[in-house]
C-alpha cells in the first residue's frame, strides 16, 4: 500500500527509537529483564506497526495498525514516567522523548482520522 520508509511518521518513529535505547543504556542492571527491555519494546512496537499497517492492503487494515501504535506510544509515555519518578532517568533526558512522543502521535491521530473518512 505504501513504503513505510517514505512516511515522515516512520522516520520520526525511528528516531524515538533511538533515543529511548539511549536513554536506558545506563538504567540499573536489575532493570534490563523489566523496566527496560518493556520501554524497548513498546519504543520498537511505534514504528514496527506503522510498517505493518502500511503493507496491508486496505485503508482500514492500516488505520487499525496506526491505532495499536498510539497505544504503544501511551504505554512508552507511562514506563518513561514511572522511569522518570524512580529516578533512572532526569526529566532533562526525559522531556525530548516525550515531545516526540507527543508529535509522532498527532501525526498518527491525523492519519487515522484520514483513513476513517476514506473507504477501501
Amino acid at each position: 500500500m505504501y513504503n513505510y520508509k517514505e512516511l515522515i511518521v516512520w522516520q520520526k518513529s525511528m528516531n524515538l527509537v533511538e533515543l529511548v535505547y539511549k536513554a536506558t543504556a545506563n538504567f540499573p542492571s536489575e532493570e534490563k529483564f523489566g523496566l527496560t527491555s518493556q520501554i524497548r519494546r513498546s519504543a520498537v512496537s511505534i514504528p514496527s506497526n506503522i510498517a505493518e499497517g502500511s503493507g496491508r492492503n486496505s485503508n482500514n487494515s492500516f488505520r487499525h495498525f496506526l491505532e495499536i501504535s498510539n497505544g504503544s506510544i501511551n504505554e512508552l509515555k507511562t514506563q518513561l514516567e514511572i522511569s522518570e519518578r524512580l529516578d533512572f532517568i532526569s526529566g532533562q533526558k526525559l522531556q525530548p522523548i516525550l515531545n516526540l512522543c507527543a508529535e509522532v502521535q498527532k501525526m498518527t491521530y491525523t492519519l487515522i482520522k484520514k483513513y476513517t473518512k476514506t473507504e477501501d
